[in-house]
């Protein structure tokens, strides 16, 4: 038998029937050698004795599924283990003792040569619209570990999302989209080492294409594939949220993983310190080739092997930087509109980072939606009752044209959000009214300050029924909002049972009760719960068709009014001056129409609905209440104090 020769391409490990091509991007280990390990952790070590442009390759024969490999260089004389960026397995959960050296990278969990062979049995993906998409937010383990009715065995892992309770919820809650909070591998920050604590979240990715081990009770890549599959096939698509900003190796006194030592030139640099646009220590330098190849060739792994429908990218900003300078032309998004994979997939980004000018809303190319902070911010303040903000709620509730103009919709849809991972969930956003973050050992002093929160009487959770009465209200107000708006709504798991994260809005390191979601639901909840997902259905069925009729070339063939509570035009001046309004949307010119009716006074408002055609209005959504309640006489609607009411006519 022939040994075939080795390649340089593609990186990584690469098996075949005869043995596996070995190739790693490693210009500046002139002495880098493979290490294949047995049961026993002994290491054998292999030369890599062909080399092409910085790339050096070996094929070994014989070669089986489950081989434990790494690589071994020399760092200041001492032999040290490196990952390979592009293994796609680790055996085993990542973890680590300090202080970090050489001696000790010999003890980090091993890469594992993978057979990629999967039956996927003709699931195919759900290929769902980007104006039908609701995004729910979610932790891989946080979701399922207290969950009561899932096995112990599945809870906190890939496969607890695909048990059938989960499965039951998805259809209860009519949830079409997860968006996973990151599950590429993770490596613990030295800090939080020091305090005994993860990174729970995972924004400190270790290896870029390897699911995370933590999550699997076997085989990571197996059960990972098995959760998507079946994810599919019951109509949900699934966003991971991914990390290429930066790497676990940190600034220049971090530990050295693997492009620290493999390529000098993978982060951006000055001098000899390194570019922090992350608040991470590194910043990955995609004007870099190398560096944008393993990108791209992780993203494109991701959705040809695992199938995922799209990527959400933290601190998407510093993807787009030149050196220094944001750039939305820039390679990396020059190479993701060419691609004929992923050009194919959703892509959101979180349009800003911490470097300079890292504030980008606006301004990512065609084919990315971005999370919108604006409409978070504003919908907090002006729920919460501050004046001045109905001009520019108006704004973000029609789809904040100002940054997205609707000729580019659906593809430039803007996501909303009130809630992300960061920050205070929906249940602290109306129970405190400064973060709590006391439990991550830093003083309180992480976290954002900015919350624009209140807790309507006491600090935290209370039994009193008017506060409670108000906080639910609230609840109601802001998830109107966001359904209601046009765009994408992003919520989180966590709010549809109104978990409490007891005022902590930086979680990041908290992997116990305070993120993992607790089921057990009191009466309040439950029903909040149910509401919720009566409104997810009831955007799908009403606002959808809006989204579409305002979107593209029919954009400018609609009606949109503001109106006074007595349904004439509101003047200039009302703007400033009014805080109950109503809109009035139309699609065409006797199509279908929206009637939204706002509250933000401390007193009742009388609206006076159009009767222009003889319309015949629904309630669809009501915030005074869990339960709708019709009209006073067809013509007219009382809305109680900091409401918001929401009707549908059909010609029809």
């Amino acid at each position: 038998m022939t040994v075939p020769n080795s390649s340089p391409f593609p990186l990584g490990a690469t098996l075949d029937e005869q043995g596996c091509n070995f190739a790693i991007h490693s210009p500046n280990c002139a002495d880098i050698q493979l290490a294949l390990f047995d049961d026993d952790g002994a290491a054998t070590l292999y030369s890599l004795e062909n080399e092409y442009a910085g790339i050096k390759h070996t094929y070994i024969a014989d070669i089986q599924p489950g081989q434990k490999y790494g690589y071994i260089t020399a760092i200041n004389g001492d032999e040290h283990y490196i990952a390979d960026p592009y293994a796609k397995a680790l055996e085993r959960e990542l973890k680590y003792t300090l202080p970090f050296n050489s001696k000790k990278s010999h003890q980090l969990a091993k890469c594992v040569v993978i057979n990629t062979k999967f039956d996927w049995q003709d699931v195919v993906k759900p290929n769902r619209p980007r104006d039908e998409m609701v995004l729910f937010e979610t932790h891989v383990k946080g979701v399922t570990k207290r969950h009561p009715e899932i096995s112990t065995s599945q809870q906190g892992r890939y496969l607890g999302l695909i048990s059938e309770p989960m499965l039951a919820f998805y259809r209860e809650q009519n949830i079409n989209t997860l968006q996973l909070l990151p599950i590429a591998a993770c490596m613990h920050e030295p800090h939080l080492i020091t305090m005994n604590k993860v990174n729970y979240w995972g924004y400190n990715p270790y290896l870029f294409m390897v699911p995370d081990p933590r999550y699997a009770e076997y085989d990571a890549v197996f059960e990972l594939k098995t959760t998507i599959r079946e994810l599919h096939r019951h109509g949900i698509e699934v966003i991971l949220d991914v990390v290429y900003n930066h790497t676990a190796e940190a600034g220049a006194d971090g530990p050295v993983f693997n492009l620290k030592a493999l390529d000098k030139r993978h982060y951006i640099k000055h001098g000899h310190h390194f570019a922090n646009y992350t608040g991470c220590g590194n910043t990955l330098d995609m004007a870099y080739q190398p560096s944008l190849n393993l990108v791209m060739d992780t993203l494109r792994y991701w959705v040809e092997e695992y199938q995922i429908d799209g990527f959400r990218f933290d601190l998407a900003a510093t993807l787009g930087r030149e050196g220094d300078n944001f750039n939305p032309n820039s390679g990396f998004f020059k190479a993701v509109a060419q691609d004929p994979v992923l050009k194919q997939t959703k892509l959101i980004a979180e349009p800003w980072d911490i470097g300079p000018n890292g504030y980008q809303v606006g301004n990512f190319p065609n084919g990315w939606n971005e999370c919108n902070d604006r409409l978070r911010d504003i919908s907090r303040s002006f729920w919460r009752g501050d004046r001045g903000y109905l001009t520019e709620l108006a704004t973000r509730m029609m789809g904040s044209r100002d940054l997205y103009s609707a000729a580019n919709w659906p593809y430039r849809l803007t996501v909303n959000y009130i809630t992300y991972h960061d920050g205070f969930c929906l249940q602290d956003l109306v129970s405190y009214k400064s973060k709590h973050n006391e439990a991550n050992g830093e003083q309180n002093r992480d976290g954002h300050g900015d919350n624009r929160s209140e807790n309507y009487g006491l600090e935290g959770e209370c039994d009193r029924p008017s506060i409670l009465a108000v906080r639910e209200k609230q609840k109601r107000n802001f998830i109107a909002t966001l359904l209601f708006s046009f765009g994408i709504p992003h919520l989180l798991m966590a709010d549809v049972l109104s978990h409490t994260q007891k005022g902590n809005n930086n979680a990041y390191c908290q992997d116990n009760e305070i993120s993992w979601l607790n089921w057990e639901l009191k009466e309040t909840q439950q029903a909040f719960k149910e509401w919720l997902a009566n409104m997810v259905s009831a955007r799908q069925t009403y606002m959808v068709p809006f989204i579409r009729a305002f979107s593209g070339e029919q954009r400018n063939h609609n009606r949109i009014f503001w109106r006074r509570l007595d349904g004439t035009d509101l003047s200039h001046d009302d703007w400033n001056r009014l805080t109950a309004v109503a809109l009035h949307l139309g699609i065409g010119e006797q199509g279908e129409e929206l009637l939204y009716c706002i509250n933000q006074t401390n007193a009742p408002a009388r609206f006076t609905l159009p009767t222009d055609d003889a319309q015949q209005w629904t309630m669809i959504c009501n915030t005074s209440h869990f339960d709708l309640h019709q009209t006073i006489d067809g013509k007219e609607v009382l809305l109680e104090p900091t409401s918001i009411a929401v009707f549908h006519y059909s010609p029809e």
